[in-house]
């Protein structure tokens, strides 16, 4: 069973049902494994060719250790990915050139890489809590698409209240009616005025608020939960096999925003998987590819894009992986974070950006460019890239530089979450899959709130009452 400790305090340590019902630490950082549990050549060789739900089982177990039973935890995995996708494989392979591929993660009920790690999550909270006989009430920021898949994950969870904060006007009307037009007694969408930044930080003060944490029983489906994060590394694992791993080694190029997704290769690199080079993909929104071109982390305004799940300055993952790179330094990490909340930035020396320079690779993409790379993969091969898979395989190509090396850029969202992007670029509009077919006739439901944290707990508050 492995342990973890907060980033802000390596003496926090917590088992992982903890883990899993706290999300963020009480301290305000994020709960990391105090050792990677390690699949070895002959235990990756060995999964070559098995199921996802097998492979899924290889690399969460060693996180739960028993404190779910390994029967519950089989058939919960199971029972996931072979009832709540829509594909064999779950995360295809799709081949568009020479040695180069996307990982297709919209198979899932809400057609975006959320819904891989979202339904396990509510499984798991459901099946803890119901032994424990407990509630809790789940609050969760989204740029888009974490707030759909998070509501599916918990629309019919007897033991959780769900409220999710959207930005107002800044996600695509696709995104923004999978929320609201769900229809639940235990779930509740706000349309925050303001960008998902000032969403996100929101979130955060609620859980730094420790009255109002325990007075509602507080717990977070972001990606600062680190069940997140455990729950993504599988299909890391399973596109390596799928080329040739662990024989073989792999790149992966990854579109990204609040650094979960990425963070989550990086964590199946540390636990052994041979991975040639981590590609971060950033839109105009590029606070992490300046990071890695200038060794600091600065907040710049944020402006809206035509990839709006990647439009955010404050990359909360971050954390974790800056955390590895202090050496577990959680005082450090400490300062250092208090230091960007308060003045917005913070730099590290020369020794500390080799090492980062070393483990991962970042590029920007402006939304000219991205309208540019759908319209040349539609062009040359018929396949249609979603504005964000955009980001990432253009970032991946330009690193490139060993083709004998399999590229795979991750498709995270489907290209009918983003109908207005991708028709400019193709000239014409995707169409949603049948289970979504009706969405823009179903009736919304959401409140729009001003950017004020009082408030918004209120709303809270009332709404648990009734």
């Amino acid at each position: 069973m492995t342990t973890f400790f907060s980033t802000r305090n390596k003496d926090n340590k917590q088992n992982f049902t903890s883990v899993l019902l706290q999300g963020l630490a009480k301290d305000g950082g994020l709960f990391i494994p105090e050792e990677w549990p390690q699949l070895n050549h002959e235990q990756l060789k060995g999964l070559t060719g098995a199921p996802y739900a097998d492979i899924a089982h290889h690399v969460i177990a060693p996180f739960i250790g028993d404190e779910i039973a390994p029967t519950k935890l089989k058939a919960i995995l199971s029972d996931i990915y072979l009832k709540e996708f829509n594909h064999s494989c779950v995360a295809p392979l799709v081949q568009l050139g020479p040695n180069a591929w996307v990982m297709e993660l919209f198979h899932g009920p809400t057609l975006a890489f959320k819904d891989y790690a979202l339904q396990l999550l509510g499984r798991l909270f459901d099946h803890v809590l119901e032994e424990r006989g407990e509630r809790i009430t789940i609050v969760g920021a989204t740029s888009g698409d974490t707030g759909s898949a998070a509501i599916e994950a918990c629309r019919h969870c007897k033991n959780i209240d769900i409220f999710i904060l959207h930005p107002e006007g800044r996600t695509s009307e696709v995104q923004r009616r999978q929320m609201t037009t769900i229809d639940a007694p235990n779930v509740f969408n706000i349309a925050l005025k303001g960008n998902f930044d000032d969403c996100q930080d929101m979130v955060k003060a609620m859980f730094n608020d420790q009255n109002f944490r325990n007075e509602i029983n507080l717990s977070a489906v972001n990606s600062i939960n680190w069940a997140r994060i455990m729950t993504q590394i599988v299909y890391y694992v399973s596109a390596s096999l799928a080329l040739g791993g662990p024989e073989r080694e792999v790149s992966f190029a990854v579109p990204t925003g609040n650094f979960g997704n990425v963070y989550a290769a990086y964590a199946a690199r540390q636990m052994g998987l041979p991975i040639k080079r981590l590609i971060i993909g950033s839109n105009r929104n590029d606070i992490l590819t300046r990071f890695f071109e200038t060794g600091e982390m600065k907040v710049d305004g944020v402006e809206p894009s035509i990839s709006p799940s990647m439009d955010i300055q404050i990359s909360s993952n971050f954390e974790r992986y800056l955390c590895a790179l202090l050496d577990n330094d959680t005082a450090s990490i400490t300062k250092l974070m208090n230091s960007f909340k308060s003045k917005g930035s913070f730099s590290l020396g020369d020794s500390y950006m080799r090492k980062a320079r070393a483990e991962f690779d970042a590029k920007r993409c402006d939304d000219e460019t991205t309208t540019q790379m759908i319209k040349a993969c539609y062009n040359e091969t018929g396949y249609i890239l979603d504005p964000h898979t955009a980001v990432g395989f253009y970032a991946g190509l330009q690193v490139r530089e060993d083709p004998s090396v399999p590229l795979v850029a991750l498709a995270c969202a489907h290209p009918a979450k983003f109908p207005d992007a991708v028709e400019k670029a193709i000239g014409h509009r995707p169409e949603l899959p049948e289970h979504l077919a009706d969405l823009y006739e179903r009736s919304e439901h959401y409140d729009v709130l001003e950017n004020d944290l009082v408030k918004t707990q209120q709303y809270i508050r009332e709404r648990i009452k009734k």
